[in-house]
């Protein structure tokens, strides 16, 4: 067993992620945030701000904007490939769920707002993929009331921008309402909480196909790690030219090539749209929101989520889920190093609930009403670098890599 600490890791040494132009930590962005105001709540996974509208001192606003990153170019990769446009409402389904699942992590149950932005180059993105993205939203909206969590679409804007886009970018932000006693404030994360992951992968009684677990994040790497260089000559507009040639599309597989143990192609796995975990996470606040210490959406930063979150906590992540087929896969033929994989994807479960070891039987009964895996994943302790943060994970090797947090 090994241990490499963050600061060894990073002397002089670029990830694959980051040589392809993407940052797993945000850095410049917390660096250009870092003076700005926390909201109501500063631990809270989601900037709160007071509701001025009503002026109201118990009710609090939770205003939010995420999108679906470079997903969308998996998703023209299959539409030039098979002419199906139909791939698009997945992705109109990754950019909702990623604001909603965000939003979760504060105890926002709805009614949201909804607005989106479709940027793309109307050169190579035909009316007929607009109007899957736009039909894929009306989806979610019903699937979500189905599960009595209102949102109500507002309009948006679709903006032609072939000077700036290579194809397209699909963001949305969202809103709502959150009384004072309902927020999960993620400040009372202490040493002795455990720390439960909610599975990203497999197939819940929700959903109507397995999903990959891949969620939005990390697509860039996934992409290039196993697509073969044929996308990358047809098809040069799906990624940035100046990326290092030996990192375009330097993989073994078409799209249509079978995932090794799952059910399903490299393409669709790439392509699982992003799994909500809204119905879960209802039942467990009326169950159990007062066993709960924190909600984390596992999404980018990976399994390093936390560190900016709380003080003085280690978050041991000894008894992960192994990791699914895709991200497997990925590490196999890339030989990406466990500490990258751990940074950029989720590895296995997307929500993270942390808190008293009475959630286990309610969380494990919950699981089992969605066909969900749910899986106590570690603990807390003390960090030894207080009041920094640290993040903890046993790679499958049986590798202990610890992150360091950034200064408090």
């Amino acid at each position: 067993m090994t241990t490499m600490t963050s600061s060894s890791w990073q002397q002089g040494m670029m990830t694959r992620y980051e040589s392809r132009g993407v940052s797993p930590l945000k850095e410049k962005v917390h660096t250009a945030t870092r003076n700005l105001d926390k909201g109501a709540f500063p631990h809270a996974f989601c900037r709160i701000v007071p509701d001025v509208f009503s002026g109201d001192s118990a009710s609090f606003l939770v205003l939010h904007s995420d999108g679906v990153g470079s997903k969308t170019a998996l998703a023209y990769l299959h539409f030039k490939e098979t002419g199906d446009a139909s791939v698009f409402r997945g992705i109109a389904q990754d950019a909702v769920v990623m604001n909603t699942d965000d939003m979760l992590c504060v105890g926002a149950l709805g009614p949201f707002l909804l607005s989106n932005i479709v940027s793309l180059n109307s050169r190579v993105i035909p009316d007929q993929v607009l109007n899957e993205i736009v039909q894929g939203f009306q989806d979610q909206v019903e699937a979500f009331r189905k599960w009595d969590i209102p949102i109500i679409l507002t309009g948006g804007e679709t903006a032609d921008v072939t000077d700036l886009a290579r194809t397209l970018a699909v963001d949305a932000t969202m809103i709502s309402r959150v009384s004072r006693e309902r927020i999960i404030a993620n400040d009372r994360i202490k040493p002795g909480n455990i720390i439960i992951g909610l599975a990203s992968y497999g197939q819940t009684t929700y959903e109507r196909e397995y999903n990959s677990g891949i969620g939005s994040n990390g697509l860039t790497s996934a992409r290039h790690e196993l697509l073969t260089a044929y996308y990358g000559t047809k098809y040069p507009e799906t990624f940035d030219p100046g990326m290092p040639v030996e990192l375009r599309y330097c993989g073994p597989y078409r799209l249509v090539d079978r995932l090794t143990d799952a059910p399903i192609s490299v393409g669709e796995a790439l392509l699982s749209p992003t799994r909500s975990f809204a119905p879960v996470i209802r039942d467990l606040l009326e169950d159990a929101r007062s066993e709960i210490s924190a909600l984390f959406h596992m999404s980018g930063s990976g399994q390093t989520k936390e560190l900016r979150t709380g003080q003085g906590i280690h978050y041991v992540k000894d008894s992960l889920f192994p990791p699914p087929p895709l991200f497997a896969e990925i590490q196999r033929v890339s030989r990406t190093p466990w500490r990258e994989m751990y940074q950029v994807f989720n590895m296995g479960h997307r929500m993270e609930v942390i808190g008293s070891e009475r959630l286990v039987p309610v969380l494990e009964e919950i699981g089992k009403r969605y066909r969900l895996d749910v899986r106590v994943v570690g603990h807390c302790e003390a960090s030894p670098i207080a009041p920094r943060n640290q993040v903890t994970v046993v790679a499958p090797d049986g590798e202990r890599i610890t992150y360091d947090g950034p200064e408090a």
